[in-house]
């Protein structure tokens, strides 16, 4: 078979471009990826000759061996791990074939954008799994010989990184496992030193558990020996990161480090970590995790189904366990009650160091960064785990009108509850995209002037979770854009005397309105809430909340949507006005008209606070138009 030309998938060009003109401060780095992903073919052949132990006759002892040529001016990195054939060379180094692609992409180029000129970096190569091509920021070619664990065929794959990529058989590949040779680039000669290769090893790879052997050296470069059964005593900060840089393919710093060995029952340890940044993968519809799973120190697979919640996806690092048999299989892990027992422990340790730290003060500006994260995901366990659901709510964060006020701060479901004023029940919300949007809601106003704190909910998820869990500490949660939002018997802040209206004073315009509107609205009544707006509309109380339907809507998730009801402010100079209308005239002759024109727009008014599109544009222009030309007259 002679050698196939082949171009690159779109995004893998765009990123060798970034990766050929970048300069990136810690080019070394390259050398770190490249042995994470030997040690990964390791892994997987280990995991592999379980069941096949013919895979690895005659050479069961892994390693990975990095070779310089000064006379050459090349660096080779060869392991005998699992090895490809020609599909997994053009799946793996010709295309990213993984959701969240475009995204990726375009965070990438935003970022390399917003540096200056020479200062371009590439750090989010790591988070997408494709830490290879950071290769071609030292080598102006790399060529791959590789064969397949079980297979004769070996195969060579090479390119200078500019659009395209060849590949064809080979009978130079190893017998089993790969081999990069990357031709250095002029002033890249550094990576030809054996003591600078060493210390390399030494700086990112110590915890491999694979030996890495550099030049001639019978004596691994790197301690060889898996970092989470090493003594926590014993493992330097550094070495945890360069760890975390390794099993989560991350370029970030951890945000929290969590190692732990779980006895009793059953016994598995536990090398967590929490990203700093939001890996790019956070929101994809699998939702899965990243965590890989091994069995005595032999890797069996990444992101198991039902090691890890959902709600904890953004987790990265290793479980391993010492009581599931080494033979399990991925279909078997499913249904495994081990693994399940291991869920519920792994979720409790983790949601209590959160815990800790939500609770430490000093820690506050540090959990806000987190929250704001991933605060999004872990409240889907509100809905999802009941068992949790106490802690998660604790280790909640929104922001509110009270931190408005004090620095855009986010605050606790206990802080709120310590400051509801008295006579106040409930914890009040509004939900919706924007949360400078939401503060200039007027369902807000009359909450402001009694010193009612509202929380602002601007996730997707807030509507769901709102769903199941009803109350915090027999507080109940109540939206404000609900009919059921009673403030009559929340006492105001200053004492001030509120603005009243004699009650009958906005009858015969309330009357009207109904009449006029018809099904266009529930009903229409005055409202204890508006102190500057004239109109709102509410949800009554067993409807769906309006932000919650205009999203099922959008999704088309709902057909029909609930009419709502028209609250109008009776303090208000315009509706003083038109009520007075209505009493001296009514609904008849020209001035009923008029009337009946001005509700139609005091309920287009009130759907354009809420962001809603109006049914009839043209005629709410109209009516518009006449009630400024009468004005004017």
């Amino acid at each position: 078979m002679s050698e196939e030309k082949l171009s690159f998938q779109a995004e893998v060009s765009r990123l060798l471009d970034i990766v050929a003109h970048s300069l990136y401060s810690e080019k070394e780095v390259f050398l770190r990826e490249l042995i994470s992903n030997a040690s990964d073919a390791c892994d997987k052949l280990r995991y592999a000759s379980l069941t096949q132990p013919e895979l690895t006759a005659g050479d069961a002892n892994f390693r990975i061996t990095l070779t310089p040529d000064t006379a050459a001016r090349t660096l080779t990195i060869a392991d005998n791990g699992i090895g490809m054939n020609r599909d997994d060379l053009v799946e793996n180094l010709g295309t990213i074939a993984r959701s969240g692609t475009a995204n990726f992409m375009a965070a990438l180029s935003q970022k390399a954008e917003a540096k200056k000129d020479g200062e371009k970096d590439v750090s989010l190569i790591g988070q997408f799994g494709v830490g290879f091509y950071s290769a071609f920021m030292v080598a102006g070619e790399v060529e791959v010989y590789s064969r397949k664990a079980g297979e004769t065929q070996g195969w060579r794959w090479t390119s200078d990184g500019k659009g395209s990529f060849t590949v064809g058989e080979s009978d130079d590949a190893p017998a089993r496992g790969s081999r990069i040779v990357l031709h250095l680039r002029d002033g890249e000669d550094d990576y030809l030193q054996t003591y600078r290769l060493q210390s390399i090893v030494k700086k990112y790879s110590d915890h491999i558990s694979i030996p890495v052997l550099v030049g001639d050296d019978e004596k691994p470069a790197n301690a060889a020996s898996a970092l989470w059964t090493r003594p926590k005593s014993e493992i330097t900060a550094e070495q945890y990161k360069e760890f975390y840089h390794h099993v989560g393919h991350a370029f970030d710093d951890p945000w929290l480090t969590l190692h732990w060995r779980a006895e009793g029952v059953l016994e598995y340890t536990n090398l967590l970590f929490i990203p700093e940044a939001k890996p790019f993968d956070l929101f994809e519809p699998e939702r899965k995790h990243r965590v890989k799973l091994y069995v005595r120190r032999v890797f069996i697979t990444e992101g198991p189904e039902g090691l890890i919640p959902a709600y904890l996806r953004f987790l990265r690092g290793v479980v391993d366990s010492e009581d599931l048999p080494l033979n399990v299989s991925r279909e078997m892990l499913q249904h495994n009650p081990m693994l399940a027992k291991m869920r519920t422990g792994i979720a409790k340790r983790v949601l209590g160091d959160l815990a800790r730290k939500a609770d430490d003060a000093d820690s506050k500006a540090d959990y806000a960064r987190f929250w704001e994260n991933f605060g999004a995901v872990l409240k889907e366990g509100l809905y999802e785990e009941r068992e949790q659901r106490d802690t998660l709510l604790k280790l909640l964060r929104a922001y509110s009108t009270h931190g408005s006020t004090h620095g855009d701060e986010l605050v606790s479901l206990e802080d709120y509850v310590g400051r509801m004023k008295p006579g106040q029940d409930a914890i009040y919300y509004i939900t919706g995209e924007d949360k400078a949007a939401l503060a200039r809601s007027p369902h807000l106003e009359g909450f402001r002037a009694k010193g009612v704190e509202v929380l602002f909910l601007t996730d997707a998820v807030d509507e769901f979770w709102l769903q199941s869990v009803t109350q915090y500490k027999d507080h109940a949660f109540k939206s404000v854009t609900r009919g059921g939002a009673d403030l009559a018997n929340v006492t105001a802040e200053d004492k001030a005397e509120e603005p009243k209206a004699p009650e009958d004073s906005v009858a015969d315009l309330v009357a009207l309105a109904k009449l006029t509107l018809g099904d266009a609205v529930k009903d229409v009544r005055t409202s204890e809430r508006l102190r500057e707006s004239a109109v709102c509309l509410v949800a009554d109380e067993g409807d769906m909340d309006i932000h919650l339907e205009r999203m099922l809507k959008a999704h088309r998730r709902l057909d029909e949507t609930s009419k709502r009801i028209l609250e109008v402010n009776p303090t208000h100079p315009l509706i003083r006005r038109l009520a007075d209308l209505a009493k001296a005239n009514g609904a008849s002759g020209a001035q009923g008209e008029a009337l009946a024109d001005a509700a139609w727009l005091l309920l287009d008014q009130a759907r354009i606070l809420e962001g809603e599109p109006l049914p009839d544009p043209v005629a709410f222009g109209r009516r518009l138009a006449t009630f400024v030309e009468k004005g004017l007259a």
